[in-house]
């Protein structure tokens, strides 16, 4: 039997709950719609699906509010769409926890490829203590998790350690969108949060060393304002 993805679209416009649903009924999810926030909430705790489409303007509870009820007790992923574009509010969800932020308008590929990253996300293995063993392969780009090495083209690229933590907290993340401050704080500790420059220097040798253009990256992209998302890795390569 073919067992089918559940989402809950949590979203107070009907016409948009309707859109979601035809997408991903089209795309063999199973779909569950809630039109508030309560409901919501009652549903993902009472079904666990394996993905949440959260809308942050709902008339009873706010999106942030459920965000932050959920990421205390559960991981399941959960993907933001919004149409409130501010940074604040992107970085925000995301540091609550939220596994991608859309903004809207977006397009229907876009959303399909950040919902399958998020539900593969959620299903990567990690090693106890919350690091990562195995590999990680993309667009030519091997991350060895257990040789604390990364090679592009089987060219040892040589990364610094910092810089090598750096990219691999980043493919143990693919395709979600890590802010600054989360990641100085894994890195370099919280008693240098606030301190983007560290980062920027980092990223900026990461990518001369990586990036054939680093003004056009194929590996390691910006979310202006927010943070970086590594690409998504090649599905029949990647192993944990």
């Amino acid at each position: 039997m073919d067992v089918k993805d559940r989402i809950l679209i949590v979203e107070d416009d009907r016409s948009i709950r309707n859109f979601f649903r035809t997408i991903l009924e089209a795309n063999r999810y199973d779909v569950t719609l809630a039109e508030n926030g309560q409901e919501g909430y009652s549903l993902i705790t009472s079904l666990c699906p394996d993905l949440v489409i959260l809308d942050l303007g709902l008339p009873d509870l706010d999106g942030m509010e459920i965000l932050r009820r959920v990421r205390e007790w559960s991981s399941l992923p959960v993907v933001v769409i919004s149409a409130r574009s501010h940074e604040r509010d992107k970085v925000e969800a995301l540091d609550l926890g939220a596994d991608d932020y859309i903004t809207k308008p977006f397009g229907t590929p876009e959303m399909l490829a950040r919902i399958r990253a998020a539900i593969r996300h959620s299903r990567l293995p990690l090693q106890t203590g919350g690091g990562r063993s195995g590999t990680f392969a993309a667009k030519g780009l091997l991350i060895d998790y257990d040789k604390h090495r990364a090679y592009i083209g089987g060219q040892d690229i040589g990364l610094t350690q910092n810089e090598f933590k750096l990219v691999g907290l980043l493919g143990k993340y693919a395709g979600k969108v890590l802010t600054y401050d989360f990641l100085i704080r894994e890195i370099w500790g919280p008693n240098m949060e606030n301190n983007n420059r560290i980062l920027r220097v980092n990223m900026a040798n990461i990518r001369r060393k990586m990036e054939k253009n680093p003004a056009q990256p194929e590996y390691i992209f910006t979310e202006i304002g927010v943070g970086y998302r590594m690409v998504e890795p090649d599905e029949e390569r990647s192993e944990q």
